[in-house]
Order: structure tokens, then C-alpha cells, then sequence
């Protein structure tokens, strides 16, 4: 089968178009990082992540089992377990992976073969009205998500395909069309 890549700026929607693309097409793959931070209340290993240890981390880089992978926040390290996506594909599966701008730069060389879609809010502004409503961040993180926003819109060009969340549903369709016109 084929490996889809989602990427998009903060607050244009992604998890919610990845949660209606699973509901809608069971035959969907979704992808899940290994991370070295702990784990949140609620977290369950190797369902929302595989949390692993620097040292296992490590390994996994130094022996190239990791599809992409960065250091977020200078902190925590995630990443895309290569062997998982592998079985995936091999299995037949509609393979699914959420990652940043750097993670699609760095699948674009372990696993070229994947279509990169780009999810794009109609209007820059709407994401600074979507992260307000949100309420999760304060005013500084607002800004500093906003100034990575502008530089991942800048570079949507170079995906596959960009599709504009401008209505859920019809932004999932979308997407379900580009998935069944490569399988």
C-alpha cells in the first residue's frame, strides 16, 4: 500500500482530520512516535507512545531504525519507529504518519515512496483565533507557535498535496479522495 505523511501548523486541525480519517477508513495505519519522556496520566505504552529511555533512544537512531525523529523543546527526543511502518506497508495497510516540518524533511529521504499532505488554515489569522479559543497556551506560547505557524506555511510548497481545513468534513473527504486515487 502507500504511506500518507500529515503535516500543518499549530491549531489548523490536524489531530481532528487524522481522528476522522481512522473513523471513516478502517483500513488507516496511524503511526505511533517513541518518545523518551514519561509517560502522562492516562498514557498507555505503545498506544499513545513508545516511551523508551535516551539509551534506547540512541539505539535506535545509531542502527537507523527511526523514519525521522528530533529534540522537542530542547528536551525530549520523538521519533517515527521505522519497523512498525514497515510491517504496516508490508501488511498492506493504509499507512498513516503526523509529524512537524523537520519530521516530512526527513521522511522525503528514509522513505521517499510516502505522498506528503499538507493541512492549511483558509487564512494565517484563523489560527491565531483558533489558538485563543483553544485556551490551552498562554499569551508567549501563543506567539512563539505562531512564529513556527508562519515558517511551516512558507514551506507548503514543498508538499504533494496541500489541502485548506476550511470545514472538517470536507477537508477529511478530501483527503480520503487524494489516499484512494494512489492507493
Amino acid at each position: 500500500m502507500k504511506a500518507f505523511v500529515i503535516c500543518g501548523p499549530t491549531a489548523v486541525g490536524k489531530g481532528t482530520i487524522i481522528r476522522e480519517l481512522v473513523a471513516k477508513e478502517p483500513a488507516i495505519w496511524l503511526s505511533t512516535s517513541a518518545t523518551t519522556r514519561s509517560p502522562r496520566e492516562g498514557e498507555v505504552n505503545a498506544q499513545h507512545y513508545f516511551f523508551v529511555s535516551p539509551g534506547e533512544f540512541d539505539e535506535m537512531v545509531e542502527q537507523g531504525n527511526m523514519l525521522e525523529w528530533a529534540t522537542v523543546h530542547g528536551v525530549h527526543r520523538y521519533g517515527t519507529p521505522r519497523g512498525p511502518v514497515e510491517k504496516a506497508l508490508a501488511d498492506g495497510g493504509i499507512v498513516l504518519l503526523e509529524v512537524d516540518l523537520a519530521g516530512a524533511r526527513q521522511i522525503r529521504e528514509s522513505l521517499p515512496e510516502a505522498l506528503q499532505i499538507f493541512i492549511a488554515p483558509p487564512a494565517f489569522d484563523d489560527l491565531a483565533v483558533r489558538l485563543e479559543m483553544r485556551g490551552t497556551e498562554g499569551p508567549q506560547e501563543r506567539a512563539r507557535r505562531l512564529d513556527t505557524a508562519r515558517v511551516e506555511m512558507a514551506a507548503a510548497e514543498e508538499f504533494d498535496r496541500v489541502v485548506i481545513n476550511d470545514d472538517v468534513a470536507r477537508a477529511t473527504d478530501e483527503i480520503l479522495s487524494i489516499m484512494a486515487s494512489v492507493k
